[in-house]
This record gives C-alpha cells, sequence and structure tokens, in this order.
C-alpha cells in the first residue's frame, strides 16, 4: 500500500510541472509548438497566429482598457467575465431596473444597450522591430536619452504601421528593454451589452470566495461588435451592424478530463518575474502592507453606506469591487511571497548571478555592478514608498471631490495663459461636462465627506513629515486635528461638490476661482509636494531601469539554452498547461472541478454573498441540466488549469487541443498568490468557470434561446468514462491522511 501512495505522490508531482510563460503569439512555432503536440494540441501554429489567414487570434480581443474577451458567434457575440462587464452592467442599472440584482439578457438585437468609451481590440500583427530599435542605441546614453530615443523610433515607426490605413499601433518594451515588438491593431467602438446573469451568480461568493478555490461563480457576460455597413470600426449608431470576425471559437460541450492539454489566449496585464530580491522584499515589508491598509479603510466605509442604501450600494458597486479585488490580492501576494520563500529564491539566483559574472573579467565590467547598483536604488525607495502609496491611494483614489478637482488642473492653466485659447477652452469645458457627469451618476456625497475626511488623516498620521505639503500641515494645525471639520468645510466651499456648482462654473469659467477653491488648491498643493519628492527618486530611477534592464541580459545570456518570457505587458500572449488538481496544504487535496452541488452546500439566504437564486435552486433539484451537464449527471461550474495567466487575462477562452472553447478564465489561487513575481508550478492554478455551466445559464435559467441558436456547439464525442469525477465529495474537497 506505502509503495502505491508513493508511486501516486511521484506522478502527481509530475503531472504538477505546469508549463510555466506567457508566450508570444509570433513566436509559439519557433519556441514551443515542439512540446505543446506533446502535450496535446492539434492545431498548426499557422491556426493559432497568422497575418495572411483566419487564425485563433482573431477571436481574441483585449475587451475594454483591461480584459480579454472571445468572439464566438459570426455576428460579432463576445463572451468574456462577469466581473469586466460589470461597470457597464452597473451604469445600465437603478433601482427600477436593477440588472446587477436580476440580470439582463437581450431577446434580439434591438435590446442590446450601448456603452460609451467601451472598446474591442483585435490583433492584427505582430513584428520584431528590435533591430530598427537597438542599432540606434549604445551604452553611453543616458536612461533619458535612450528613452527618449527609443519614443522617437517608435513614433516613426508606429506612425509608418498606421499609414494609409484605420489601425491603431504600439511599439512595446520586452525583456526590460532588450526587445522591441510592434503590434497593430484594429479598434471597435460599438460594443453593446447583450446578456448578464445576476450578480448572485456572476459574482457568486464574492470577496469571500475572491481567488479563492473551489469556486462556484458563474463570472461571464456576454457583449457584442457593431460595425458600420462596410464591416470597419465606427462610433455608435442605429445604423450599424453586428461585426462578422475572421474567426469565432466553436463551443465544446464535450467536457475535459484531468490531464487534458489546455491553452489560454489573452492579454496579461503585468508581471514582474524578473524582480530581484531587493524588490521582493519591499513588497512584503512594505508596499503591499500599506496598500491593504488604505483600501480596507475605503471598503469599510464604502460597505456601511451601500448596505444602508440601495441605491448608494448600486453606484457604488464597480468602485467597491475595483478597489477589493486587488486589496485581497495584495494580501495574498504577501503571504504567498512568504510562505513560498519567494525572497529567498531570488537571492540563490542572485548568487549564480553573482558568481557566473565573476567568472569573466569581461563579464565582470559589463555586469559586475548590477545588482548592488539594485541594492542602494531600493534603499533610497523605501524612503518614498509611504508617500506614493498615500499619494496615489488616499489622494489621487482617495475622496472622490479631489480627483473631479485636480482634473480641471489643465483648463485652470488655459485660463490663465497670456493668450487663453478660446477654441481650445471650449473643447475642455465641453469634455469636463461631460467628466463631470460621469462622476456625480455613481456618487454619493456623504459617503465622499467620510472618504476624504478618512484618507486625509491618514496621509497626515503615516506619510514622513517633511514629505508633506507644508500648507496641509498648516490646514491641520488650524482645525486641531478635526479631519471632518476640514473635509465638511471642503464640501462646503468647493465648486466641485455639486453637479449644480461644476456646471455654473463651467457657464463662467475662471481661473481665480479655481486656484481658490479649497478641494482644488488642496489637492494641487499634494500634487506638488509629489512632484518635488519624485525629484529626489529620478538618478534611482534611471539607475535602476539600466541596472534592470542589464541583470535580464546577463541572464539570458547566463543560460541561453533556455526558453526565456518576458513579462507580461498588456499584449496578446498564449499559455497552456494542462487541466489538473493539487495539493494546496499537508494532507489537503483540491480537486480539479466543481460542481453546483457544491452552490447548494454554500448557499447562505442571510448573506449577501452565498444567496442563490429560487430558480437556480429549481432547476438543480429538477436536475434540469439539459445536454451540459456532465457523464455522471452533475452540473459543472468551474475547473482548474496549469495554465499561466495574470490580470488582464480575465475573460480568456480556455481552449482545448482542437482550439475549441471549454472555459473563460477569471481568477487565480489564493495559493500562489505570488505568482505575477514567481510562478509556483505545484501549486499556481487558473481558476476558470466551465462553458458548459455558462450555456446552461444561458439557455436554462435566463431561456435567451436566441443566444444559443447563435452558437456553433460541437456536440459531444463518445468518451471513455473512466477518470470522469464522481463529485461525491463532501464541499468539493478532500483531506487526506
Amino acid at each position: 500500500m506505502k509503495k502505491l501512495i508513493i508511486l501516486f505522490l511521484l506522478l502527481s508531482s509530475f503531472l504538477a510541472k505546469a508549463d510555466e510563460g506567457m508566450w508570444l503569439p509570433l513566436l509559439i512555432d519557433r519556441l514551443n509548438h515542439v512540446d505543446m503536440q506533446k502535450e496535446g494540441l492539434k492545431l498548426t501554429a499557422e491556426e493559432i497566429y497568422s497575418v495572411n489567414n483566419s487564425s485563433l487570434k482573431d477571436a481574441i480581443i483585449q475587451f475594454g482598457n483591461g480584459c480579454t474577451g472571445e468572439l464566438i458567434s459570426s455576428q460579432g457575440l463576445v463572451l468574456t467575465n462577469h466581473h469586466c462587464g460589470y461597470g457597464n452592467i452597473q451604469s445600465h442599472s437603478t433601482v427600477e431596473h436593477d440588472y446587477l440584482a436580476n440580470g439582463f439578457w437581450a431577446m434580439n438585437l434591438k435590446e442590446e444597450l450601448p456603452n460609451e468609451g467601451l472598446t474591442a481590440r483585435f490583433l492584427v500583427s505582430i513584428e520584431d522591430v528590435s533591430k530598427q530599435i537597438l542599432d540606434q542605441l549604445n551604452d553611453q546614453m543616458s536612461e533619458t536619452d535612450r528613452n527618449a530615443k527609443i519614443a522617437e523610433l517608435s513614433k516613426v515607426i508606429q506612425d509608418e504601421a498606421t499609414k494609409d490605413n484605420f489601425y491603431q499601433a504600439r511599439v512595446a518594451s520586452f525583456f526590460n528593454g532588450n526587445e522591441f515588438y510592434l503590434f497593430v491593431y484594429e479598434v471597435f467602438r460599438d460594443v453593446r451589452l447583450v446578456g448578464a446573469p445576476p450578480s448572485s451568480i456572476g459574482k457568486f461568493g464574492a470577496d469571500t470566495d475572491n481567488w479563492m478555490w473551489p469556486r462556484h461563480t458563474g463570472d461571464f457576460a456576454l457583449f457584442r461588435v457593431y460595425a458600420n455597413a462596410d464591416g470597419k470600426p465606427a462610433e455608435f449608431s442605429t445604423n450599424n451592424v453586428p461585426l462578422k470576425p475572421k474567426h469565432h471559437l466553436p463551443v465544446s460541450i464535450d467536457g475535459y478530463q484531468k490531464g487534458d492539454f489546455a491553452m489560454i489566449m489573452g492579454y496579461p496585464g503585468g508581471t514582474d518575474r524578473y524582480l530581484t530580491s531587493y524588490g521582493v522584499n519591499l513588497a512584503i515589508n512594505l508596499s503591499n502592507p500599506t496598500i491593504v491598509k488604505i483600501r480596507e479603510k475605503k471598503l469599510a466605509i464604502m460597505r456601511q453606506d451601500m448596505d444602508a442604501d440601495r441605491e448608494v450600494g448600486i453606484k457604488y458597486a464597480s468602485k467597491y469591487a475595483g478597489i477589493s479585488n486587488y486589496w485581497k490580492y495584495f494580501i495574498g501576494q504577501t503571504r504567498g511571497l512568504k510562505r513560498l520563500k519567494v525572497y529567498e529564491d531570488k537571492q540563490k539566483i542572485e548568487a549564480d548571478f553573482t558568481a557566473w559574472v565573476n567568472a569573466d573579467p569581461d563579464r565582470k565590467a559589463k555586469y559586475g555592478n548590477v545588482l548592488s547598483d539594485i541594492e542602494n536604488v531600493y534603499k533610497v525607495m523605501a524612503e518614498y514608498t509611504l508617500q506614493r502609496s498615500y499619494f496615489v491611494e488616499s489622494v489621487i483614489r482617495g475622496g472622490e471631490i479631489m480627483t473631479l478637482a485636480q482634473s480641471f488642473s489643465g483648463l485652470a492653466a488655459e485660463l490663465k495663459a497670456e493668450k487663453p485659447d478660446a477654441a481650445k477652452i471650449a473643447r475642455m469645458q465641453e469634455n469636463l461636462r461631460k467628466a463631470a457627469d460621469r462622476h456625480f451618476k455613481n456618487y454619493n456625497q456623504p459617503t465622499d465627506v467620510k472618504l476624504l475626511t478618512a484618507m486625509l488623516q491618514m496621509y497626515y498620521e503615516n506619510v514622513p513629515v517633511n514629505q508633506q505639503p507644508v500648507s496641509f500641515r498648516k490646514l491641520v494645525d488650524r482645525n486641531k486635528g478635526d479631519f471632518n471639520k476640514i473635509a465638511q468645510t471642503i464640501f462646503a466651499k468647493s465648486v466641485f461638490a455639486t453637479p449644480e456648482k461644476v456646471e455654473a462654473f463651467l457657464k463662467k469659467p475662471s481661473s481665480k476661482v479655481i486656484e481658490k477653491d479649497p478641494a482644488y488648491s488642496l489637492v494641487n498643493a499634494f500634487m506638488e509636494q509629489y512632484r518635488e519628492n519624485q525629484k529626489n527618486l529620478e538618478k534611482p530611477s534611471e539607475t535602476l531601469a539600466r541596472s534592470n534592464r542589464l541583470f535580464v541580459a546577463g541572464l539570458r545570456e547566463m543560460q541561453p539554452d533556455r526558453k526565456f518570457y518576458p513579462d507580461a505587458n498588456s499584449t496578446m500572449r498564449v499559455t497552456y498547461g494542462k487541466v489538473l488538481d493539487y495539493y494546496p496544504a499537508d494532507a489537503v487535496h483540491y480537486n480539479y472541478v466543481t460542481t453546483m452541488k457544491g452552490i447548494m452546500e454554500k448557499e447562505d439566504p442571510d448573506n449577501w454573498e452565498f444567496v442563490v437564486p429560487a430558480k437556480l435552486k429549481e432547476l438543480y433539484a429538477k436536475k434540469d441540466f439539459g445536454p451540459y451537464a456532465m457523464e455522471n449527471g452533475e452540473m459543472p461550474v468551474a475547473f482548474l488549469s496549469t495554465t499561466d495567466i495574470t490580470g488582464g487575462n480575465s475573460g480568456s477562452p480556455v481552449l482545448n487541443g482542437k482550439g475549441e472553447l471549454i472555459g473563460l478564465a477569471f481568477d487565480g489561487n489564493w495559493e500562489a498568490m505570488s505568482g505575477d513575481i514567481a510562478f509556483e508550478p505545484e501549486l499556481q492554478r487558473t481558476i476558470s468557470v466551465d462553458i458548459r455551466y455558462v450555456l446552461f445559464i444561458i439557455d436554462k435559467y435566463a431561456g435567451a434561446k436566441n443566444i444559443i441558436d447563435e452558437l456553433s456547439i460541437v456536440p459531444k464525442r463518445a468518451r471513455v468514462k473512466e477518470g470522469v469525477p464522481t463529485e461525491s465529495m463532501p464541499a468539493e474537497a478532500e483531506v487526506v491522511n
């Protein structure tokens, strides 16, 4: 028996070696295709990424400014996460039409809802332009001059790529400035809401379950991309028609088994895998705890008012979700960095690097000071981390009246100019009027008074005195430390306190009025002090940029046979691995799939995070799952894979070896929250909602047959029953002794 257990653990360890990396699709053929085929990929590299022919890349979009979506019909239908579309769902919600609470389903095209400012960005092509840029750079350049030259060259390349067309282009830096690639996009600006489940499904578990497994969240929403009659991007118009994409994903209801190939394509936002131990130390001991502390206070204030008034709850739902998501993320990241000893692992890498550098005089001349320079920079950065964190979180993202006031700085400057440009001022007035409308649409002044009070007090009490504005310290002294009084006075006297005051000001703008405004003058004092503080970091920042670039270059030189992947930077990437369970702690095993059984186990009618809709309970009781159930009759909800993702991948398609959609990614797991800095193959998992659960909700729960009829659904194939999970475990987790 013991031999069998040892064999099982060895096999599990082997299977758990996830395929780390967020790979550029342009380089799949050269770097990854053979390995992917061994894992179970059935597609050619050309079928994944092609400029001249339809490929998977043509079905993947950057949804808005921070998520991913995929085209799942020939009529421009987009699938993404509920939390990615949350702000748009919220913007259409009122107490009378509460789409957050009740869901929304368009039963025809005419019922679909437009979303101002929402875009769908399609990748047209990628090109390696490293030589064009690096040939114009040299080691004698300062980092400022180097960056200026890169910007100059990038603009020339981008302008050439977008000449005589309507594309957008971006030259992005990779490997800390050691390589450069040109990305060309087609951006559609008419994207409409098609369907969304109620939050009791789309956010089931909310903050408690966020970043956790087992998970039972139906985190999906549906949108549609519209184009003009020629199939080109256009502003919203009733004359626009659904886009006919070059490729859309077929949808598989065949499911998966343990060890099956899984691939994700999307737009991961940012990782820091080449961060040194000095950066890890700063995150663990200073920056992360500070952000958590500030956001915890904000959330408590907002939650109290949201719970007391449903209208306020709707207005602040999206703001709260945005703050909460990364509040919990930084808690988990700090915990993971400590628990997994990432700091110590980074030190080992740096020791190996130092030994390699010191073994050769030429390497020592080039790389010898890199790590010591980085260490010295972080010592300086540590002195200013508190002021930066509190400035960003407590001032810029603190009381919203401060943010609105600061947005008028451009108008103030133009009004004060020697020769004010009347046309420019008129444009600014119109833009600021729109910004103010958006600001006050989702706003509650009593809540903002509380936020401003708390944020000013936290800044005052935690930022080093010599890094605070003198005028702010005097303001606090004059008011004898009464921060509520300060906030109340600002709101009583500021033109930015109400929509009526803002509108009256915009009708007759004056630089004197802005500059004397208590909200504007205070935020301006914070801005000036922040800029002054940052001057002390200019030279250290240059040193850090240069040293990081050399460190990464040296690592790649040190390991010439290793396949390196670049950090995420909001460009399209491919990651692949397997559907797989994991062991989060001693004697604990988590299965790789959850079912509706877990939803019913978690139900708590007295906790808004775990309310289960009556209709969902009815469908479960009847086992009315349609063709979407697993072979054992259970309804799958979410599953795990060893794929490598981060923020920005939310909404990314999870594909099987044939390029068929089996789910969409929406989270990572708590035990591996250090993943943006260090990938942990035995623990790191992507949490995805099963496409069968998505279809079940659309079909059986919402009755939106019109949406189901659009899809290219691949029928179930004959499958060997061995290995299909029985879902007999209580709470879908197993304790192994």
